[in-house]
């Protein structure tokens, strides 16, 4: 089909201290279970989105070449009064070009969805969200606790690792 990656991932980039974990989820947790133990292959921007790429373009194009998009819905996304490039383009692809599908991680109870913008109340509305409640399991890092099963139910078919 074209593509180079199973899931573009979309999350809050401000350092604060909620990011904390956020990026610790993006950076070591996602990669190990469905890169290391699942066989996908993830689009991380900061990660493969070389230093010198324009980042507009480069987040473009490795869209383009995602079967999913992957959004970490958190308060700070939420409450954020800018838009993230990638979060725009990212519902633009879900919405208008209908051929990308859109996996929403709810990292926080987000509570009440009004202050999300209106395309990504209809994503919800249409499929819902996985809610990560993995502090509550003994083994967060497992592929098989419900969350990850859930995600991986969203994902296309993974190649098996080698």
């Amino acid at each position: 089909d074209g593509k180079i990656y199973d899931a573009y991932v979309i999350y809050p980039k401000n350092h604060t201290s909620e990011a904390n974990f956020v990026e610790y989820f993006v950076y070591q947790i996602m990669p190990d279970i469905l890169e290391n133990k699942c066989g996908y292959t993830l689009c991380i921007y900061g990660r493969d989105i070389y230093p010198g790429e324009d980042a507009a373009s480069a987040i473009e194009m490795r869209m383009q070449k995602s079967r999913r998009l992957i959004m970490l819905l958190t308060h700070q996304l939420v409450n954020s009064k800018e838009d993230a490039y990638d979060q725009h383009i990212a519902l633009y692809n879900a919405l208008i070009q209908n051929d990308t599908k859109v996996i929403l991680l709810e990292m926080e109870t987000i509570g009440t969805y009004g202050k999300l913008q209106e395309s990504l109340r209809f994503i919800i509305k249409q499929q819902g969200t996985i809610k990560w409640k993995e502090e509550h399991t003994v083994h967060p890092q497992s592929p098989n606790s419900k969350f990850w099963k859930q995600v991986r139910f969203h994902m296309p078919l993974a190649r098996r690792p080698s």
